[in-house]
């Protein structure tokens, strides 16, 4: 049985940066020895991460806030909660 390989095509995208940022991944890649690319693609690919786990709290928060009977934890939740959708 032969196993067949996936891979993920590259896909060319056109972004337009600020000079500043520009400058700071710039600086980044020459620090790392790296690309411009990687160190754009890497970036993009750890704030999916942190959104996706951002996202996974929030949900572990509103299923204790369903379970829990506690007021004192109820009442930290919901302000936490309240901090994560509507800002500090």
């Amino acid at each position: 049985m032969a196993l067949t390989k996936t891979r993920n095509k590259a896909v060319r995208r056109s972004v337009a940066l600020s000079g500043e940022l520009n400058r700071k991944i710039q600086k980044m890649a020459k620090h790392l020895n790296s690309s411009a690319n990687r160190v754009i693609e890497d970036l993009i690919e750890k704030g999916i991460e942190a959104k996706e786990a951002e996202k996974r709290h929030f949900f572990e928060l509103a299923e204790r806030l369903r379970a829990t009977d506690d007021q004192t934890e109820l009442s930290a939740i919901k302000s936490e909660l309240a901090r994560m959708t509507f800002g500090e």
